[in-house]
């Protein structure tokens, strides 16, 4: 939660923080506890067993794929998340990924800073043109709440925007709803917004790749796993896409010895470290529905 007030949840009984804990650590912590307030932690028989007294699992984030939700059931403890509490601070790294991946930013960043603009013999770094989004199609997986946003935001741009239901249902009227395949096809900017389960594991994989624009960007804020990572690596280094911006994982610090850390054209990939969610605002409205949450829990 970082820097993030946690007063309101002080207040309604006697609150114990951890900045991290591994799964044994954890079984340890909530021996005495009548709530666990968690995110990531597993959330299985050992961890249940573990905590006698427990009532009620609030997680600190929206996906719960980490809670057994029908053992907590069985166990007589209510499981709660907050929902919507990101949706703005995930749209924008979403579009902070965008903007980079079609202006440039990040080589005429170093462009200016290595020196080698003072040396250029002429004013503008030719050899990295961007592109302009306006008449682009942006394929949006997943079209909830942050689907949402963010292609409202496209429209701003001036593009159109098409998107795939990854629940097999299209509810959102205010764009066409495709299949997979066409959404690959037609798509310049592809952003999954998707949660992780059974239908959008692996949605994404070589085989996709070799379906999109060899011009098309890959932008995932969703979760890790929905795009094939290695095939992602793979694609990239074939020239099957321009480019991609990544802010989730399969596995989480991402791996030193991940595909995606060693490319033959890193150029091609940006990451940011899970951190879509993680704006000063979200976190408050996290913080404080939460709390909410506990007192419903009661």
């Amino acid at each position: 939660m970082g820097d993030a007030s946690l007063e309101e949840m002080a207040a309604l009984g006697e609150l114990v923080c951890y900045p991290s804990s591994t799964a044994q650590q954890a079984r340890e912590r909530v021996k005495d506890a009548d709530v666990a307030c968690l995110n990531k932690i597993i959330v299985n028989q050992e961890f249940l067993d573990a905590a006698p007294k427990l009532k009620l699992i609030c997680e600190a984030g929206t996906g719960i794929n980490n809670i057994d939700v029908a053992l907590c059931e069985k166990r007589g403890v209510i499981v709660r998340n907050v929902t919507a509490y990101s949706t703005d601070s995930v749209a924008q790294t979403a579009w902070m990924h965008i903007l980079n991946l079609a202006g440039q930013a990040f080589h005429y960043q170093d462009f200016v800073q290595s020196g080698d603009y003072s040396k250029n013999p002429v004013h503008v770094d030719y050899r990295h043109p961007f592109i302009e989004l306006a008449g682009k199609t942006l394929g949006i997986v997943g079209m909830g709440a942050i689907g949402q946003k963010v292609a409202s935001i496209a429209r701003a741009f001036g593009m159109e925007v098409i998107y795939f239901s990854s629940s097999g249902t299209g509810h959102c009227k205010d764009y066409p709803c495709v299949g997979l395949e066409e959404l690959l096809r037609r798509s310049d900017v592809i952003s999954i917004h998707a949660p992780y389960n059974e239908r959008t594991a692996g949605l994404i994989g070589y085989e996709q790749f070799r379906q999109m624009k060899s011009s098309a960007y890959l932008v995932n804020t969703g979760r890790g796993g929905i795009a094939v990572e290695a095939d992602l690596a793979r694609a990239l280094d074939e020239g099957l896409i321009a480019g991609a911006a990544i802010d989730v994982y399969v596995k989480e610090p991402l791996p030193q010895d991940s595909p995606l850390m060693h490319l033959v054209h890193p150029e091609r990939l940006l990451f940011s470290p899970h951190i879509a969610w993680y704006s000063r605002e979200a976190r408050a409205r996290l913080a404080h529905e939460m709390a909410e949450n506990i007192k419903r829990g009661w």
